[in-house]
């Protein structure tokens, strides 16, 4: 296992040469976990060179997996990535079982962990900072915080989660840049922040301007040309190039993921399933899109397919 400095100096690297992957997780048509179509799709995402890898987080549907499940899922992503990438895991709920969890991809040869919000109530500040804290002291494994929903750390806050040992980064997923600008301001200089706004493509420039430019990218999932597209014109400040994919690609997704709660979850697996990618069905609560959704889908895919330059790398980051 790395120590901590080594995975967060890798995870930086990866960040600023690539999009932020987030694996969905198979299932077969009965919600049975499909293990080999698992490892089918993510050995091809992790070809696509992205900066990391994070199984089992909410695109992968982690709060829909068992124990048993998500070892599976984390030890398969750690076999395929095979030390190309940083492997990034899931964990959540209370701090009790997010333990136990980080407790499995540690044992499962995870690099680092992703602490997903925790499940349905709201704490102060104090609250938040001892559940990052009691989640830390039990794992040896280097922590990165998302922040979104319940969970919105102050400054103070932020400061105190930064000091503990392994404590790494933040994921934001709130858009408040206002908050956002005070907190990148006050972090450690060597601290990691990442977009993980909901399509994070949309505000990617918004957030380069507040100090955290790399970002998660829920299009990879399914098109990884057109995420690798979108990241080489936003890299090269080809702003027309940039403008023409947020227009004519990435908000006419948005506008149909927004139809139905869910949708940024089944309607990039149903993107996948569209480009032939073995990931299969969503589990409820949710449910897959409708048939006039898909049909809209399809559309706006094979439109923003059609923007991805011939001659440019498909893939994210693949020049490093």
């Amino acid at each position: 296992m790395e120590a901590v400095a080594e995975v967060a100096a890798r995870l930086r690297e990866g960040m600023a040469n690539g999009v932020l992957s987030f694996p969905l997780t198979s299932f077969r048509a009965d919600g049975s976990l499909d293990l080999d179509a698992f490892r089918e799709y993510v050995a091809a995402q992790v070809a696509t060179g992205p900066g990391a890898v994070f199984p089992a987080c909410g695109t992968g549907e982690f709060f829909s997996l068992d124990e048993d499940e998500y070892r599976q899922v984390v030890a398969v992503t750690v076999e395929e990535a095979a030390g190309r990438v940083p492997v990034v895991a899931g964990v959540g709920y209370g701090w009790a079982q997010a333990a136990r969890f980080a407790r499995i991809a540690e044992e499962a040869g995870a690099d680092a962990l992703l602490v997903l919000p925790h499940y349905l109530v709201r704490g102060p500040q104090s609250g938040l900072v001892a559940q990052v804290g009691q989640i830390a002291a039990r794992t040896a494994l280097p922590v990165i915080v998302y922040q979104r929903d319940q969970v919105a750390f102050g400054v103070d806050a932020l400061t105190r989660i930064a000091a503990l040992p392994n404590v790494i980064g933040l994921k934001d997923g709130h858009s408040d840049l206002d908050r956002l600008q005070r907190l990148t301001l006050a972090a450690p200089d060597d601290f990691l922040f990442f977009n993980g706004a909901a399509t994070a493509e949309i505000q990617a420039r918004a957030y380069a301007a507040v100090g955290c430019a790399a970002y998660s990218s829920a299009v990879h999932a399914f098109a990884p040309e057109i995420a690798a597209a979108f990241f080489t014109a936003l890299h090269e400040a080809d702003h027309t190039r940039v403008d023409r994919l947020l227009r004519e690609f990435y908000v006419p997704f948005v506008e149909i993921r927004d139809r139905v709660p869910g949708y940024g979850v089944s309607l990039v697996k149903a993107a996948a399933r569209l480009r032939g990618r073995p990931v299969g069905p969503v589990r409820a609560p949710l449910a897959d899109p409708t048939a006039a959704d898909l049909a809209d889908l399809e559309q706006v895919l094979a439109a923003g397919l059609a923007l991805v330059p011939p001659a440019r790398p498909a893939v994210a980051g693949a020049a490093r």
